[in-house]
């Protein structure tokens, strides 16, 4: 199997701090740890003396001496990579929120290995899973405790993020049932923040706190009673130009049909329309909101705002 550039790379930046904490090991003995021939490492290090700092003066490129008469690699200047790497939160944070954006997009990932990464840096990092409101859509989680607390009747505490903008909010809820929609589960319950019934998709829910206390004895929710799931945003139907075809394979879009010039049109459910206008100016031209109105008007208004600032017009 060929290798990908990725794979490479993690192994050029492991290198040098492992070389510098084992001085003298030979070529053979360095490809065998990492899991490669002598060739393909004796590459890596000659491609590896060709980097260093910006400038890429004599003293600013990293420094290793190899096949000498012992045979052994020796580190001689490794330009500050001594040690193994160690990110900050913000690092660690930008990361995490690309790892768990990359897994979303449809494609031939290697989503194990995504997964995995992720996985290692939350658990290498301080940081808390509800300070990155990246979803992953895949897992119905905390359907045990759900299930305990409606059989109790108890209500809970959520940590849910929202669909409409990525913002984490604490609820209380008292919950009446668990219901499954268009491939997706949701908890059906009263919101004792919104005073109202409310559904909440268990994939969007960061934590699950069962509360002390038994509510009032009531059956689950009947059709119509509040358990229909409500369409999570409007529909909006878009034309889609060739040079703009990623959003069709990033987003889930419906009703998807050929249409004049090479373009094509989709349906999108959206959440908050103010995102898919910044989404259609910044392809200047490669999409088309064509219905509905109200949403083809704040798109129309939006790009004259921008024209007016541009050309300098109060």
């Amino acid at each position: 199997m060929r290798e990908t550039a990725a794979a490479r790379l993690s192994r050029l930046l492991a290198l040098v701090p492992w070389l510098e904490q084992h001085p003298g090991v030979s070529i053979s003995e360095a490809a065998e740890h990492f899991g490669v021939s002598a060739g393909e490492l004796e590459q890596d290090l000659w491609l590896t003396i060709c980097c260093g700092l910006p400038g890429h003066g004599p003293d600013q490129l990293i420094d290793i001496q190899f096949w000498d008469d012992e045979g052994s690699i020796r580190v001689i200047d490794p330009q500050t990579l001594d040690r193994p790497l160690r990110l900050s939160a913000a690092e660690a944070m930008s990361l995490i929120v690309g790892l768990r954006i990359l897994a979303q997009i449809p494609g031939d990932h290697d989503r194990a290995a995504l997964a995995s990464a992720t996985a290692k840096l939350e658990s290498a990092t301080d940081i808390a899973e509800v300070d990155a409101v990246v979803l992953d859509g895949t897992v119905d989680g905390f359907v045990d405790d759900l299930s305990r607390a409606i059989v109790e009747r108890r209500p809970v505490r959520l940590v849910y993020a929202g669909a409409s903008r990525d913002v984490v909010t604490e609820r209380v809820v008292e919950p009446r049932e668990i219901v499954r929609h268009a491939g997706r589960s949701y908890l059906a319950g009263r919101c004792r923040s919104a005073e109202a019934e409310r559904t909440f998709r268990l994939d969007r829910i960061r934590s699950v706190e069962i509360l002390d206390g038994t509510l009032a004895e009531s059956g689950p929710l009947a059709p119509g009673d509040g358990a229909v799931i409500p369409a999570e945003g409007i529909q909006v139907r878009l034309r889609v130009w060739p040079r703009s075809r990623w959003v069709l394979e990033t987003f889930e879009v419906s009703e998807v049909a050929p249409a004049v010039g090479g373009a094509e049109e989709a349906t999108i459910v959206v959440a908050d329309p103010s995102w898919l206008v910044r989404i259609v100016l910044g392809q200047a031209g490669g999409l088309e909101v064509l219905e509905p109105a109200q949403v083809r008007q704040e798109v129309r208004e939006a790009a004259a705002t921008a024209l007016a600032r541009m050309s300098g017009s109060p």
